[in-house]
């Protein structure tokens, strides 16, 4: 019986996961890697997150969803902050990655961006026309 837990996220894209990854703390590797569980169980995934200790958080892309879903062992879960939290933090990162891309694609630049006591981010944003 594996103890693995699989969870649907609506994170879509593979670089705003990385760099939301990244600015958590956390060095993703991608390709073919091993997500290590309980006694040694593992699982394939796209992209983890190996950790000293066990307890690896991987990444694997659903086709029928066309998102990543989150695999861990939450029984192993060891990282600083609780599962709920780490993905809502996650998943803000993401978006902010996200936005941050598609903006600067757009030509605007950040002109000021805020994080809020309640955990929320704030930006503006500007583009000169000429």
């Amino acid at each position: 019986m594996s103890h693995f837990s699989t969870v649907k996220t609506q994170l879509r894209k593979k670089e705003p996961l990385m760099q939301a990854l990244v600015h958590l703390g956390y060095v993703p590797q991608e390709g073919k890697n091993t997500v290590r569980g309980f006694r040694g169980q593992t699982v394939k995934a796209e992209l983890a997150v190996k950790m000293p200790e066990g307890g690896d958080i991987g990444f694997r892309w659903n086709e029928n969803q066309k998102a990543y879903e989150l695999v861990t062992d939450l029984d192993l879960w060891k990282q600083q902050i609780p599962f709920d939290r780490f993905l809502s933090k996650l998943t803000q990162q993401y978006a902010l990655s996200t936005v941050l891309a598609a903006t600067a694609e757009e030509g605007f630049e950040v002109a000021e961006r805020k994080n809020n006591i309640d955990g929320s981010i704030e930006l503006v944003v500007t583009r000169w026309d000429s």
